[in-house]
């Protein structure tokens, strides 16, 4: 067989020229690895083939042409020499003859199947069922059935290596019955294929005849909704970019057929493109006073709040296209963060939306779902923005905090985009796959815990704490806001019930543990219930209800007051902490026995808190051995050191003071004043670091009846957040050292305490 090839390797270009100097025949072996740059000997296939070279040719880019003619199978039997030059000493295969009758009905078989396989397929050019018809060896046949069958070079080498013409025959005879089946296979699915396409053209055709006929009857059709579609594209208001993907759709919707899947997804996307306020917004309203009014109406207190809100419409009105900041409010459960977004959205005179991301862990729930899923919906800002039918309300973005992340993507990454004013002007969601712009959008968020927001996402936002309510101010807001709103609700006459500011200050104190307000009003909804029930029985009333009879209405407290200690004790320090109900005191427990020295720390305590309690047993035993009794006092006693209650979790640096102390109070045997409250972070060097929330912390101490706190120096600037009420009540010692606090906690000369046991 005559080959053509092409040699663009310099090593074969070598070979070439060395055999045409001398004899012109190279052995062509086939490489097992096609992927082998220089394959050596082991590399290659023993079987190959002598091939005389006819022509040749050489081109300017250095590759050559050449035309090969196979001579003879020729096994390799021994290589001499390294690659790439390699020779080989070749022993020359003989064809073997047969029985004739028996080659003549095999080549018969071999040539009608191929035949069979040149008409079914594609592939193979009609005179190759000439040529193989006309050879009459059998050897000569299998040899150029084999070199022209589409199958793999394992296939094809088989077939060199076959000796026996009756065995490569039957091996061809294999590999042309799989090519006639995947002939069959494709060529079934050609007529698959081929009577869908009738079917759908068919349809079409009768599609055609349905709407001529439903125009000569006058009945609506899909071609009247189309033509209403387009005119709602043409009035529509929006941008062009938004107008040239619609139109493109609308393109694609008018040649559909109703009855595909498409039709839905396509006639799905234009209606949501429609309903969305593009060029829609609501007209603010920028009187200050009257935001004011708004404001002071809906909420107590919260003026820095307030004020915030108030510069905000300030500089709207001055300049209209400004774009502020995104506001984050933060702030323990029930102190009005929610029903803050609202007032502020009245204030303005916007739309107001509130979606909940807590608990959110896809991402698609905020830039929404790829058009290619089933039920593939906008993201939540996209939905919000429509169900509001304007492009600039106030949207409230509740418990960010609680966002979650899985698999599924980040949804706090997805927020980066929507909650920076110089970025988002052209969100884009992935159903919609058009610019949105969202600078007009007034974004708030809320949060209880600040600390849980990604840091990226929270620089992009200013945060405004809302701080908990003191008892004075809940007893107010219950007085003027949630007592009126609770008789309204249960359909009482406002004359039939009564509660004092006693009662309500109990209620506050003995029957809630909060920073906001829910649980108060709860409570005050229990009491509206029941003089409900009263009305319904019979009884006309009026009632009144009062700290005495208070049992009564409500049952047993649930929470008994938070007093101070009665008195002066050995180990036990005052310490103050934040909870998400607000403030609280808590008393940090120091108990010493016999032992090695060993520390035992009990109460839930949380990593930094240990760290703590650490850092205070370090610096004690290191300053005050001069004070001590004992001078083995610590390498003698085993430290058992507890913070009630046990079943709640705590940590945070901030009792480092209070557990300081307590060690003190038992090293130096005095006990520790009971009227005083401390808090505050300590170093191994005794340095005194600012810590957080002193307002709810000061506020618990004073409600626990206790009139002297000690606080960092750092946090003297703290003391302008707390009521001047409570400011004046109290006295404030302000420490940079461990050592004045402990000098000041520890109780005067009154004599010393003794060792504190296990019995209080």
């Amino acid at each position: 067989m005559l080959v053509p090839l092409i040699m663009t390797d310099e090593n074969l270009i070598s070979l070439i020229d060395e055999a045409l100097g001398q004899a012109k025949i190279v052995g062509v072996f086939t490489q097992k690895d096609p992927a082998e740059t220089a394959p050596g000997p082991d590399g290659l296939y023993r079987i190959g083939c002598a091939m005389l070279i006819q022509k040749m040719a050489r081109f300017p880019d250095g590759h050559i042409r050449i035309i090969g003619q196979g001579l003879a199978r020729i096994e390799a039997v021994d290589f001499i020499g390294d690659p790439p030059m390699m020779r080989a000493a070749v022993r020359h295969i003989e064809e073997r003859e047969g029985n004739r009758r028996k080659a003549r009905a095999m080549m018969l078989n071999v040539v009608n199947a191929f035949a069979r396989v040149v008409d079914a397929s594609e592939s193979y050019p009609d005179e190759l069922k000439g040529v193989i018809a006309g050879v009459r060896k059998p050897g000569r046949l299998a040899d150029l059935v084999a070199a022209n069958i589409n199958t793999g070079i394992a296939e094809k080498q088989a077939a060199l290596e076959m000796i026996d013409p009756f065995k490569r025959l039957d091996h061809v005879y294999g590999l042309l019955s799989g090519e006639l089946e995947i002939a069959r296979m494709g060529e079934k699915i050609r007529q698959d294929v081929r009577h869908e396409m009738d079917r759908e053209q068919r349809e079409y055709y009768l599609r055609q005849q349905i709407k001529a006929i439903q125009k000569e009857l006058g009945e609506n059709d899909t071609a009247v909704e189309i033509e209403d579609l387009k005119k709602s594209i043409d009035s529509k208001e929006m941008p062009d970019e938004a107008r040239a993907t619609v139109e493109r759709e609308w393109s694609r919707l008018s040649r559909m057929s109703p009855g595909s899947a498409e039709y839905t997804v396509a006639r799905t996307y234009i209606d949501w493109i429609l309903d969305l306020p593009w060029l829609e917004h609501s007209k603010d309203s920028l009187d200050i006073r009257k935001a004011r009014r708004i404001l002071n109406r809906d909420h107590y207190d919260l003026e820095h709040v307030k004020e915030r809100i108030l510069e905000y419409l300030s500089v709207r009105k001055l300049k209209k296209d400004s774009r502020g900041s995104i506001l984050c409010l933060t702030g323990p459960p029930g102190v009005g963060k929610t029903s803050l977004g609202m007032s502020i959205a009245s204030a303005l005179g916007r739309k107001f939306v509130r979606i909940s991301l807590g608990g959110i862990r896809d991402e698609a729930e905020i830039r929404g779902h790829r058009r290619t899923y089933i039920g593939a919906l906008p993201g939540r800002i996209i939905q919000g923005i429509r169900n509001a039918g304007s492009s600039n309300p106030v949207f409230m973005l509740d418990e960010i905090d609680k966002l979650g992340k899985d698999f599924r993507g980040d949804p706090a990454s997805a927020l980066l985009e929507v909650l920076d004013p110089q970025q988002n002007d052209s969100f884009e969601d992935n159903y919609i796959n058009t610019p949105y712009d969202l600078s007009a959008v007034m974004f708030i968020t809320t949060a209880n815990i600040p600390d849980t927001i990604p840091p990226a996402l929270l620089d992009r936002m200013e945060v405004i704490e809302l701080p908990g309510y003191i008892t004075a101010e809940k007893v107010k807001i219950a007085r003027k806001y949630l007592f009126p709103r609770q008789i309204e609700e249960n359909g009482i006459p406002a004359s039939k019930l009564e509660v004092t500011d006693d009662a309500l200050r109990m209620i506050v104190e003995r029957y809630t543990r909060e920073a906001g307000v829910r649980n108060l009003e709860r409570k005050i909804s229990a009491l509206a219930r029941k003089a409900a029930r009263k009305l319904v029985e019979g009884s006309r009333g009026p009632w009144k209800v009062s700290s005495r009879n208070l049992e009564t209405w409500l049952g047993a407290a649930g929470y008994p007051d938070q007093q101070m200690l009665m008195r002066p004790e050995s180990g036990v320090a005052t310490g103050m902490a934040k909870t998400a109900a607000g403030g609280v005191i808590l008393f940090v427990e120091a108990l010493g026995m016999k032992g090695g020295g060993g520390v035992k720390l009990t109460g839930q305590l949380g990593d930094v808190m240990k760290e703590s309690a650490q850092a205070a047993m370090s610096y004690v035993r290191a300053n005050l051995a001069e004070e001590m009794e004992d001078e083995n006092f610590f390498e003698n006693s085993d430290f058992h050191l507890h913070i009630p209650s046990g079943a709640v979790p705590k940590d945070g640096p901030s009792a480092g003071v209070a557990i300081a102390v307590s060690l003190a109070s038992l090293a130096t045997g005095k006990k520790i004043r009971n009227n005083i409250a401390m808090t505050g972070e300590i170093t191994l060097t005794g340095k005194v670091l600012p810590v957080g929330a002193i307002r709810d912390k000061v506020i618990a101490a004073h409600r626990a009846g206790i009139r002297e706190v000690i606080l960092p120096s750092s946090n003297r600037k703290d003391l302008d957040d707390i009521p001047a009420g409570i400011r004046k009540d109290i006295k404030f010692d302000f420490i940079d050292t461990v050592d004045k606090g402990i000098s000041i906690a520890l109780a005067g000369n009154g004599g010393k305490a003794g060792r504190r046991n296990a019995k209080r």
